[in-house]
Parts: structure tokens; C-alpha cells; sequence
């Protein structure tokens, strides 16, 4: 296996690895460990250029930094990326390839499954390296965490709602949701269940019958999804949906949803405010999967109980958010970002303080 680090402005570590025998090629990229380890998932997609995976890598990582610091886990940001088609090209060889990719890191960086992989891979990361999170639970992990990312992403939904509309009431509300993969669909069941109407779009025909047959939800083209006339917006699939193109196609009150980088650029989150759509920063909303991950962190491991009561403090960190965006007249993407640098920032200061009094 071959390593090279990729020198990156504003990151601590970046790295390459290929492995000719395995056919692994992934990027690592470890944003910030000021609060503690950077943990971020392992994310495996069929990118058409090793530029598209460094940028999502990228980006993911400080996502990662901020989403942490945020849902106070007391860990770092990071996020690894492999290069290939899910569906098609897995194999153990090349995830074994991957955890030991992972353990040159030496803890500095612990993976979690992400989009395109799962508890199954995790398993074979962790037959190579201890830096492995979210296992099954009979594995002493925390488990799948798409169902704690839901929650979170339904309270601070919540929260959305009744800064748009004075009241959390969903009943009768439409929300139009883009994606129903394992977040999505769990998130579906609880807008479902609170009373909302459901539209519902996927590049998975399965999915999109089952959500129609147990949701009650209504078959939207991915192509008319944006402009559907709806109360909430949510995007549950990959990011940068909230572009040039797709803001004036919305017809909604509110944009939720779990799917990591929905801003294409942070000028987006003003315009959003410009139309007067209130925003779920993604990293706050979407922050109970590594909520629900961080809690294996806790001294007498993983309990389910502790991790369901930090996941709905989402909502009063969205409470937060949604007063300083008031209060400082910017986008809840930039208020969001504002606390979550000061939360990194008090914690360079209080490791600096501590390294003094040594």
C-alpha cells in the first residue's frame, strides 16, 4: 500500500492511499482535533474524479469539526472517503486494505459507516484496527445509527417549523423529501406518524414503493422534487441541492433534512433567508448519528438511554441558533458556523491555558 499526504490549508491531515492488489484507492482527511479525536464515517461512491473525493472528503471533515463541536461530543472532525462503486466493486480484501489504512493513524482518526457502507464493513475494518466505531450492538457498539440521525433530524425539524410557523404542529403540513435511504425513511415515519403529508423522491424504485405503501406517501420524479408546493423541504440524499439552479424552484417555509452539505456554497444560506425559508444548518440537525456514535466514547461504554437524551438536545441547539441569526441579522448557516467556531476556539484556549500550568 502506498500513503502520500496532500498538504491542505486549514486541515491537520490529509492523505492518499492506493493499493494495487486490493483496488483500494480512499482519501483520509482529519480537519481539527482541538476538542478531542477526529471521528467521521467511511463514505464509499463511484466519483468520476479523485478531485471530486478529496473535495467531498473535505468538506465532510470540517462538517465533521463543526457537527462535533455543536452537539458538544468532545471529539474532533474527520472523514474518509473510498473510491468505488458500492453496489459492485466491495470486496473484504479491499476493506481490510481500508482498516489498515486507517490504523497508520494511530487513533488520531476513528471511522463509522457512512453512505455506501455498513455494520458488515465496519466488522472487517475492525479485524485490522481498534479505530473502528458503530458496530452491532451484540458487537458492544452503538449500532446502525440512521435511526438517532432521524430523530435528531425530526426535532430539529420541529424547531424549524415553529420558527416558520409559530407552532411545531405537523398536522395537516406537507413536507416534500428527497432521498428515503435508512435516514429518510426513518425520518419519514416520524413526520408520518406527527400527522404530515408525505412526498417522497428516490433514485431507488424500491424504496419509493415502500415508502408509498407504509407512509402513505405520494411518488414525486427527482427532477420535480424542489418545486413541489409544500410547507418543508428535505434533503436526505447527497449534498450541495441547495444551488443557483434549485433555490427559486422551492415552494416551501422550511429546509430539513439530514443530508450532509446541502449549501453548494455558503452564499446560498442568504439567499435562502432572502426568500424567507428558515434553514436546519445540516451539521446541527443531522448530528445524532455521531451523537449516538460518541456515547461508546462515555466510561462504562455505549447506553441507549444517555444517547437519546443528547440527540434531543437538538432542539435547543437549533432554539440557539435560530436566536443568533435573529439577534446578529445572518443565515442560520452562518450563525450555526459562528458557534461552532467559538466552541472550537474556547477549547484551543483551554488546552493552551492547561499546557501553561505545565
Amino acid at each position: 500500500m502506498e500513503i502520500k499526504r496532500i498538504p491542505t490549508e486549514g486541515y491537520e491531515e490529509v492523505y492518499c492511499a492506493t493499493d494495487e492488489r486490493t483496488g483500494l484507492k480512499a482519501f483520509v482527511a482529519v480537519h481539527d482535533t482541538t476538542l478531542g479525536p477526529a471521528l467521521g464515517g467511511c463514505r464509499m461512491w463511484h466519483y468520476s474524479r479523485d478531485e471530486d473525493a478529496v473535495t467531498d472528503a473535505l468538506r465532510l471533515a470540517r462538517g465533521m469539526t463543526y457537527k462535533s463541536a455543536v452537539a458538544r461530543t468532545g471529539l474532533g472532525g474527520g472523514k474518509a472517503v473510498i473510491v468505488g462503486d458500492p453496489k459492485t466493486q466491495k470486496t473484504e480484501a479491499l476493506f481490510r486494505a481500508m482498516g489498515r489504512f486507517v490504523h497508520t493513524l494511530a487513533g488520531r482518526y476513528t471511522t463509522a459507516e457512512d453512505v455506501g457502507t455498513n455494520e458488515a464493513d465496519m466488522l472487517i475494518l475492525r479485524e485490522v484496527t481498534p479505530y473502528v466505531s458503530g458496530l452491532p450492538r451484540i458487537k458492544g457498539g452503538s449500532g446502525d445509527p440512521s435511526p438517532f440521525t432521524a430523530l435528531g433530524c425530526f426535532v430539529g425539524l420541529l424547531g424549524a417549523v415553529e420558527e416558520a410557523f409559530g407552532s411545531d404542529d405537523l398536522n395537516g403540513k406537507t413536507v416534500a423529501i428527497q432521498g428515503v435511504g435508512n435516514v429518510g425513511y426513518h425520518l419519514g415515519k416520524h413526520l408520518r406518524d406527527a400527522g404530515a403529508k408525505l412526498y417522497v423522491t428516490d433514485v431507488n424504485e424500491q424504496r419509493l414503493e415502500d415508502a408509498a405503501e407504509e407512509l402513505g406517501a405520494t411518488i414525486v420524479d427527482p427532477r420535480e422534487i424542489y418545486s413541489v408546493d409544500c410547507d418543508v423541504f428535505s434533503p436526505n440524499a447527497l449534498g450541495a441541492v441547495i444551488n443557483d439552479r434549485t433555490i427559486g424552484q422551492l415552494k416551501c417555509k422550511v429546509v430539513a433534512g439530514g443530508a450532509n452539505n446541502q449549501l453548494a456554497e455558503e452564499r446560498h444560506g442568504d439567499a435562502l433567508l432572502e426568500r424567507g425559508i428558515v434553514y436546519d444548518p445540516d451539521f446541527v440537525i443531522n448530528a445524532g448519528g455521531i451523537i449516538n456514535v460518541s456515547v461508546e466514547f462515555m466510561p462504562g461504554g455505549y447506553d441507549e438511554e444517555a444517547s437519546l437524551k443528547r440527540v434531543h438536545n437538538i432542539r435547543q441547539a437549533m432554539k440557539d441558533i435560530f436566536a443568533t441569526a435573529r439577534a446578529q441579522q445572518i443565515p442560520t448557516s452562518k450563525a450555526a458556523i459562528v458557534l461552532a467556531e467559538k466552541i472550537v476556539a474556547e477549547g484551543r484556549r483551554k488546552a493552551a491555558s492547561e499546557g501553561a500550568e505545565l
